[in-house]
């Protein structure tokens, strides 16, 4: 496919790529801890916290990974749960188990070093295509296109590109609009970071600085006011909703909790037990252990990208636990504990909760064991829900 030529023949793709690396030398980022570097394990490491992730919340999980993993080599020979700690409250976790795997994978079959073009680096666990392109064109100068969230945002204004840009048609024709713009070979790197600046601070998604923007000139968005409009929004679907009820099982000075099976919601991260039913959370509650006294919490919701997690936890405090009661794979965390435990965010904000409850002082007033009052109008309330 030729480029787009302009009225005076002049190609496009040319000038669009000239006068974002101009501006880029101008008014690009120069702030973010791995601008700049050429390392191929910064790069990657960056490119994949940053999926799905905004820069401010990246800046201080990146200081924290690469002083406890400076290099491959030690994030290869780390244990997985060390990774999935220092990753906890940052969401998506599956990256934290590509990366850990695409260390080791590198390690083993690359010698330490990562391929050094974007088809192979693509077959590592966790790099896709885009982010096989950046680290390629940021390290080895590769002519290879990136579209991360904010290039298909300039893209979609600039060319007045309609359609969800999610949709697998609208997807391949801006990938090939991204592949008709790459400059030469030693303008790469300052292109495909000044594509990803320009999204990220004029072309944005809410209230865009056209009037600093180094392509508002060809840009049809611009020209037809439609910016606003573009890129077309994800069509809107109906979000469910999945309940679950949390056992917080408090023992002295400790909480039950159990590793997440790798697939699935907070997989490989430690959490607390989930039971469907309050019927099933009763159950648990008496084979662990006898001297209960239980309180309901207020439900508490989690949104993940197809679905909101409602959970209601019940605090659960043991006098006696029944030997090898907890199921296998289940550990008793101590409460001064879970602010470094590999915890998702969630989970870690209502132990907290639980943690500040337990030490404050309590008013007097009748406690009811798990048999009682709270969890039997619980009960009730879930049958009349099912009904």
């Amino acid at each position: 496919m030729q480029a787009a030529k302009s009225a005076s023949g002049v190609d496009r793709g040319s000038r669009f790529a000239q006068r974002v690396v101009a501006w880029h030398a101008k008014s690009g980022r120069r702030d973010l801890p791995w601008h700049g570097t050429r390392d191929p394990y910064r790069v990657w490491l960056s490119e994949v916290m940053l999926q799905q992730t905004q820069v401010a919340t990246v800046v201080d999980y990146y200081a924290r990974f690469l002083e406890r993993f400076p290099d491959l080599a030690s994030l290869a020979a780390a244990p997985l749960a060390d990774v999935m700690r220092l990753w906890a409250g940052l969401g998506y976790y599956s990256r934290a188990r590509n990366l850990h795997a695409c260390a080791r994978r590198v390690a083993t079959e690359y010698g330490g070093e990562f391929p050094r073009d974007a088809q192979a680096l693509a077959r590592l666990p966790g790099i896709g295509r885009s982010t096989a392109a950046a680290i390629a064109a940021f390290c080895f100068g590769e002519r290879a296109a990136i579209l991360d969230g904010n290039v298909k945002r300039v893209l979609a204004r600039h060319f007045g590109v309609e359609g969800f840009p999610g949709a697998t048609a609208i997807e391949r024709r801006l990938w090939s609009l991204a592949a008709r713009l790459l400059p030469q070979r030693r303008a790469m790197p300052a292109y495909t970071q000044g594509l990803m600046d320009l999204g990220a601070t004029v072309c944005t998604r809410a209230r865009p600085r056209c009037d600093a923007c180094p392509v508002a000139s060809t840009c049809v968005a611009r020209r037809d006011a439609r910016v606003a409009e573009l890129p077309t929004p994800r069509p809107r679907k109906p979000v469910p909703t999945r309940r679950a009820q949390l056992l917080v099982a408090v023992h002295d000075g400790a909480v039950l909790v159990e590793e997440r099976p790798a697939a699935g919601v907070w997989g490989g991260l430690l959490a607390l037990p989930q039971f469907d039913t309050v019927v099933a959370l009763r159950a648990a509650v008496r084979a662990l252990g006898d001297g209960a006294r239980a309180r309901r919490m207020p439900t508490r919701r989690h949104g993940f990208t197809h679905f909101t997690l409602a959970l209601t936890p019940h605090v659960v405090r043991f006098a006696r636990i029944a030997p090898r009661a907890a199921e296998p794979g289940a550990m008793w965390l101590p409460l001064a504990e879970i602010d470094t435990a590999a915890l998702p965010t969630p989970v870690r904000s209502l132990l907290r909760d639980v943690r500040a409850s337990l030490a404050a002082p309590q008013p007097a007033r009748k406690r009811h064991t798990v048999a009682t009052a709270p969890l039997e109008r619980e009960q009730r309330h879930d049958m009349e829900t099912r009904r």
